[in-house]
């Protein structure tokens, strides 16, 4: 049987060096860190993640700011908030919750966000010094699989890696991630041929699909790492891409879902957050 890769305890890692931070700070009378979520409309799924995020960062110590607009919000309405946020010394990130509803014009608004506040990697410039190997902030889902990846003390170096799935929010950044670590990385898609015997033949196996339950005990060998960064809704439960009590006997480790991926991404969009405020001091 494969052993689970438990993202809370990697988290809780991560959240006592955020907490140490904040404390220092405080001690000193120095500013301490605080992000700025930007919701439009009433999306659950969003407002889902803004509570969340706000419980996790408010545990922390970290500033927490939500500004909600009404979904009949026009582009410059949006914009107006996120420059006033730009120029806001005490706000060190932006999150801006995706998706935005229909009538607004989701490119153009993103690139308004400063990328120096741009904790998400939502625009094309932080974007582009990801793909260019340039330091800035990492993309919280795509580090979160890396992170956990690490966690085991593991040399990436050389590994076959298979992505499946080709999204600009975890397919692309978490295979340029993955690269930059010198993995041989291959992205798989809908379009792919022999998709089960390309799968069964990764060292380390990233699924991102939005398809519950998908990947079974046929998609993957006995040495296989197993990373799950699905999150949908089936049966009334939140279920990952992989079908869990089939793989767990079948590879070498796994991440469950809820528990894994995601117990991480928020700890690290809020350790993006401190570290936007270092380079602001800096």
């Amino acid at each position: 049987m494969g052993q689970i890769i438990n993202g809370k305890e990697v988290a809780l890692k991560v959240k006592e060096d955020i907490k140490n931070f904040v404390s220092s700070r405080k001690e000193e009378k120095l500013k301490i860190p605080k992000i700025a979520s930007i919701l439009v409309g009433n999306d659950g799924g969003s407002i889902y993640y803004m509570n969340s995020q706000e419980k996790v960062a408010t545990s922390l110590g970290v500033g927490f700011l939500k500004v909600t607009l009404p979904e009949e919000s026009t582009d410059d309405e949006v914009i107006s908030e996120i420059h006033k946020l730009n120029k806001d010394e005490n706000i060190q990130g932006i999150i801006l919750q995706l998706p935005l509803p229909k009538n607004l014009n989701e490119k153009k608004i993103i690139k308004e966000i400063s990328i120096y506040k741009d904790i998400d990697c939502l625009t094309f410039e932080s974007q582009g010094k990801l793909y260019m190997g340039e330091p800035g902030f990492l993309p919280c889902t795509p580090n979160s699989v890396v992170t956990l990846i690490k966690s085991l003390n593991l040399d990436i170096t050389g590994k076959n890696v298979v992505v499946l799935g080709r999204s600009n929010i975890v397919g692309k950044p978490v295979a340029q991630l993955l690269l930059n670590e010198n993995a041989t990385v291959t992205i798989c898609h809908s379009k792919t041929q022999n998709l089960k015997e390309v799968c069964k033949k990764a060292d380390i196996l990233v699924v991102a699909i939005g398809k519950p339950k998908f990947i079974d005990e046929s998609y993957v060998n006995e040495n296989a790492i197993v990373i799950d960064v699905g999150t949908s809704s089936f049966e009334g439960k939140i279920t990952g891409d992989v079908d869990f009590d089939k793989v767990i006997d079948k590879c070498k480790f796994l991440t469950p879902v809820p528990g894994g991926v995601g117990a991480l991404t928020t700890t690290l969009l809020i350790k993006n957050a401190c570290e936007a405020l270092k380079e602001d001091e800096y």
